[in-house]
């Protein structure tokens, strides 16, 4: 199986995010705005830091068991 997210960033962007977790593009930039997934911008790009990624997939993951 192979991931969408690159193993050598530190940050991702909000296509591979979306390609990720199989969400929409609003369903992300939702998220961004509720602050459930932390972001920055860096000139006009957004950018999503791994670290957030993983922790808003945990989160999610302790919220089924």
């Amino acid at each position: 199986m192979t991931t969408a997210l690159p193993t050598s960033h530190t940050a991702v962007t909000v296509p591979e995010v979306m390609a990720a977790l199989k969400y929409s593009r609003s369903k992300v930039y939702d998220l961004i705005r509720s602050r459930a997934l932390p972001s920055y911008t860096e000139g006009r790009c957004r950018r999503i830091p791994l670290d957030a990624l993983h922790t808003y997939m945990n989160n999610r993951l302790e919220e089924t068991d």
